[in-house]
Formats: C-alpha cells, sequence, structure tokens
C-alpha cells in the first residue's frame, strides 16, 4: 500500500544519521565552542590594551605596567588561586604553555607588551 509522503515506507525505516558521527559532534562542539570563546576573549584582552594605551597616552606606559606586574607574579607566585577565577586576573595565574594556552582567558604577557611597544613605535 502506497501512502502519500512516504512512498510505501515506515517511519523507522528513514535515513538516519551515523550513531559514530553523532557522538564525535557530541564531543567535540563543545570543545570547539570554547575555543571560540577563548580566542574572543583573548582578542578583547588586546582592545583592552590597546584602549588603555590610547586613554593613558604611552603604550609603553601600559607595557612598562605589564611587565611590573608580570615580574611580580614570577617572584611570588599566586599560590591560593583557583584555576575557575583564573579570568579575574590581570596576569594570568598559572603556568602553562603549548595546549594549555589554546585554553587561557588571557593572552601571553610577552605578546601583549610587544604589541603595546609596537604600536608606541608606530605612534613617535
Amino acid at each position: 500500500m502506497v501512502m502519500y509522503g512516504g512512498m510505501g515506507r515506515n517511519r523507522d525505516e528513514g535515513d538516519r544519521g551515523s550513531p559514530l558521527l553523532a557522538l564525535v559532534l557530541i564531543i567535540l562542539a563543545p570543545i570547539v565552542a570554547l575555543l571560540i570563546q577563548m580566542a574572543i576573549s583573548r582578542s578583547r584582552e588586546y582592545l583592552a590594551d590597546e584602549a588603555g594605551a590610547r586613554f593613558c597616552g604611552n603604550p609603553q606606559w601600559l607595557a612598562g605596567a605589564l611587565a611590573k606586574l608580570n615580574q611580580g607574579v614570577a617572584v611570588r607566585p599566586m599560590n591560593g588561586a583557583e584555576p575557575a577565577t583564573s579570568h579575574m586576573f590581570i596576569v594570568h595565574p598559572f603556568s602553562g604553555g603549548g595546549l594549555m594556552s589554546m585554553f587561557s582567558t588571557h593572552p601571553p604577557m610577552e605578546e601583549r607588551i610587544s604589541r603595546l611597544m609596537a604600536m608606541a613605535k608606530g605612534r613617535a
């Protein structure tokens, strides 16, 4: 018996996606979303640095302040900091390069200082 629109197919016989593909997407989608969120957060840090440098009038002043903060954390590391609150710090309280830097809300301090110094050179 031919049904309208169904061409005799049972609903259970319809086209289904691969369960393996669905599982991979369920696992990867949150990771990709997190990477995008962190990249946006880092780009906002760069924009905030640029705005702060323009506001204070000299990018070298902000670069010097960031360098001092970075040195302070190196001399006296933050022992009681929790990863859940790391986004609240000016200087990232945890060390970690490579893969961990991809998940960081903060861009590397050296890169922030380098961009500010380049901004100062372009201004002069």
